[in-house]
């Protein structure tokens, strides 16, 4: 029996002893790392683009030095008990779901606080602004330059029927709908997610004019192209209520607008082709319903997405007798207005041609 007692005691022992090993090699593995003191609080960027796996992140925070065992997490992110068990201080929510981003990290964060951190949603934000005047196409690139999404994906969802539906866009494309603003975008953030922002900001922000929100569909979009050749003419802000009047004007005549914007428009969205020094008479020749020196009323689409200082001259252009409008002095972007062709004549010798 002395022999039998002692046996066990030495299994109990070996048993014991490979229990605290293991204990202390599962401690020193979920453990912080031990860094240098100047390394103790420092910042690490943490990039989690969108579908990236569990054990991508795992591996990823493994070779920024963050955690030391990449299986490890691995395995404690899918078993969320053990985490609350382990740091029972530091809770996880058991329905917790890892999120795209970038976030800040530091080398002192353990299991609990990095899972909490990463499912927690508040990442860092891309901070980027959208000019006034920028067309669907320009503003993909300006998307995919800051590795928003692509830029064809933009421009896909720009025109997908279920989008336009969504929000009553008589047109055939968003264009014009993209308000220009200052946006906080995230890493990894879809197409569909950039351009509904966008879009709603639009909504938004169009309240503050007058009448606008009430129109109708079609209303809105027609008031939109006004807004969007008016965002490509003016460049001082007093000067695009009287802009928007004088194009009302011939509107109201049929006279063509006579707009060199959507020239500009042609050339290099439509035909692709670099962005002219200047129109030519035979630029104005094209053979394009966006061409305004060929055809009198709006263009079939906006041409440019304006801001709310177009958008308020178009929705409420004042009353005035004037027919046309050219640069007087091209440095400080103003125009004198005229309401016969004789004075628009006359007034060629004080400025330059449109």
């Amino acid at each position: 029996m002395k022999t039998k007692g002692k046996v066990f005691l030495i299994l109990l022992f070996f048993i014991l002893l490979v229990i605290a090993a293991g204990g202390y090699y599962l401690y020193s593995q979920i453990s912080p790392l031990k860094v240098s003191d100047d390394l103790q609080n420092q910042s690490v960027r943490f990039e989690v683009p969108m579908g990236t796996s569990t054990f991508t992140i795992a591996e990823e925070l493994q070779n920024k030095g963050l955690i030391k065992n990449a299986k490890f997490f691995y395995y404690f992110v899918r078993y969320p008990k053990l985490l609350n068990i382990v740091f029972k201080d530091q809770p996880v929510p058991q329905d917790f779901v890892l999120k795209s981003g970038i976030y800040h990290l530091n080398y002192q964060m353990n299991y609990a606080q990095l899972v909490n951190a990463l499912c927690s949603g508040e990442q860092e934000y891309i901070k980027l602004a959208i000019p006034e005047g920028k067309t669907i196409s320009q503003i993909g690139k300006i998307l995919e330059d800051n590795n928003i999404c692509k830029q064809e994906d933009f421009k896909a969802v720009c025109y997908s029927p279920e989008l336009l539906n969504k929000y009553n866009i008589a047109g055939e494309s968003a264009e014009g709908f993209l308000f220009p603003e200052t946006y906080f975008f995230t890493l990894g953030m879809t197409a569909r997610d950039a351009a509904e922002i966008m879009i709603e900001t639009f909504f938004e922000k169009i309240k503050a004019i007058d009448g606008l929100s009430e129109k109708t569909p079609q209303e809105l979009y027609n008031i939109v192209i006004l807004a969007s050749i008016v965002e490509r003419e003016y460049r001082v802000a007093d000067e695009a209520p009287l802009i928007a009047s004088v194009f009302t004007n011939r509107l109201k005549q049929n006279i063509g607008l006579y707009s060199c914007a959507t020239i500009v428009y042609i050339i290099t969205e439509i035909q692709g082709r670099p962005h002219p020094d200047r129109v030519l008479l035979e630029d104005t020749k094209i053979d394009n319903p966006y061409n305004t020196y060929k055809w009198a009323g709006l263009t079939p689409g906006p041409i440019s997405n304006p801001g709310l200082v177009a958008l308020s001259a178009a929705a409420n252009p004042p009353k005035t007798n004037y027919y046309f409008f050219q640069v007087v002095d091209s440095q400080a972007g103003r125009h004198v207005f005229t309401s016969t062709f004789d004075e628009h004549k006359a007034s060629h010798n004080l400025s330059t041609k449109k």
